[in-house]
């Protein structure tokens, strides 16, 4: 089979850079096209809520164990066969008339999207070592929040020029011509594969998900981009039925909220002084205050603009955190890069689709108000768990001393 050498790495980064942002462009490129798909399957904003729940919880959990596949049989063949049933999946969705089929075909994109993206998240820690493998790894987050930045924008335009379909027609087309590059350029990057035994997967699986600090980071991972989720899903009904907006606002709207991670993860990047739990920390405590200040507001005042300055705000501080916790996670073991990722990845997805699904079960989000209550529930559920990684690196045990 062939390797990732000298002549084909460059391409291949490319590559792999691009096919990051796919889980995203899966999930938010069609955001605005959400009101209409209900009108179009007559059904109300909770049922096509569900398309973007499922994909999350399919790729979620198949990301979690997707890293010991991968670890054991390599990145490439089941990268290109993932690549096909993605673009493939696609056209089911374009052509059916039955919402059980869509969510049929999200939990296969979801699926699919896993295989793919642990493997080219695996592939920075394969091809590279020392700084240029941090430098990599702590980019990721980063090309990554180009998906929440670009997405809803363009689809904003698809929906109100060609309706919904349109954005899956452009997911289609994207995973044909990323699996086209890939038989050109790509090529196997595992260099030492691990023998799929039961047992010894367990094992690791133990170790991995047994490390306290790897663990919570998880968890804040999956709490933090609960706040983004909860306003993606929350957004298009806001702008569109309070506001009485069309859907080219709310790609707007996404878009800022996408640029806000985008920032707060270079900030994150940035950053050289203090440990990481000590960072997240005080970017947690802006964030809540930041949210008491919008839930005052939004008492006061009902206004799209302001809601969306507070909205960029918060969630900068998410791109922020994200990207601390994330680097520190995807590196930490790297013996075991495939799995650490799928892990890290597939757990915090798996949060986030517990955790938001909970609080849009609670909270009914039709404006400001609920919206910001939302946010203070992520929030002080964060703190909380910061609180705890910061004790425990007190009481002696496990340190996050990386710097940021």
């Amino acid at each position: 089979m062939r390797q990732i050498v000298e002549s084909n790495s460059k391409a291949s980064t490319i590559i792999a850079f691009s096919l990051i942002p796919l889980s995203g462009l899966a999930t938010d490129i069609y955001i605005p096209s959400l009101p209409d798909m209900a009108t179009a399957f007559q059904v109300g904003s909770v049922s096509i809520q569900q398309t973007l729940i499922l994909f999350l919880i399919s790729y979620g959990v198949i990301q979690f164990f997707a890293g010991s596949v991968l670890d054991s049989f390599g990145r490439y063949r089941i990268g290109l066969i993932s690549l096909f049933v993605f673009a493939i999946s696609n056209l089911f969705i374009i052509h059916t008339r039955s919402l059980e089929m869509i969510y049929a075909m999200r939990i296969v994109q979801g699926a699919s999207t896993a295989f793919i993206v642990v493997g080219k998240r695996a592939f920075f820690v394969d091809v590279f070592t020392g700084e240029k493998q941090k430098h990599y790894t702590s980019l990721l987050t980063i090309v990554w929040a180009t998906a929440p930045i670009t997405a809803p924008f363009l689809g904003g335009f698809l929906q109100t020029s060609f309706g919904w379909t349109s954005n899956f027609y452009l997911l289609g087309a994207y995973g044909a011509v990323m699996l086209v590059l890939e038989l050109i350029y790509g090529g196997e990057t595992l260099r030492y594969p691990v023998a799929f035994k039961g047992k010894k997967i367990v094992e690791v699986y133990k170790k991995l998900i047994g490390t306290f600090d790897f663990s919570l980071g998880i968890l804040v991972l999956g709490i933090c981009y609960s706040m983004v989720m909860v306003f993606g899903m929350s957004v298009p009904f806001i702008v569109e039925h309070k506001y009485h907006l069309s859907p080219v606002i709310t790609g707007y709207c996404a878009l800022l909220s996408g640029l806000a991670m985008f920032f707060g993860g270079i900030i994150g990047k940035m950053l050289k002084k203090g440990s990481i739990p000590v960072n997240a920390s005080r970017a947690n405590g802006l964030q809540v205050t930041l949210i008491l200040l919008f839930m005052v507001s939004s008492s006061l005042f009902n206004q799209l603009p302001l809601m969306m300055v507070f909205v960029v705000l918060i969630h900068m501080m998410v791109g922020l955190i994200y990207n601390l916790f994330f680097t520190y996670c995807v590196t930490r073991f790297p013996k075991n890069a495939g799995m650490a990722s799928g892990i890290t990845s597939g757990g915090s997805y798996m949060v986030t689709s517990v955790v938001s699904t909970a609080v849009l079960a609670i909270i009914h989000v039709t404006g400001e108000a609920t919206l910001a209550i939302g946010y203070l529930i992520l929030g002080v559920l964060a703190a909380l768990v910061l609180l705890s990684i910061r004790i425990n690196a007190k009481s002696g045990q496990k340190k996050l001393a990386i710097q940021a």
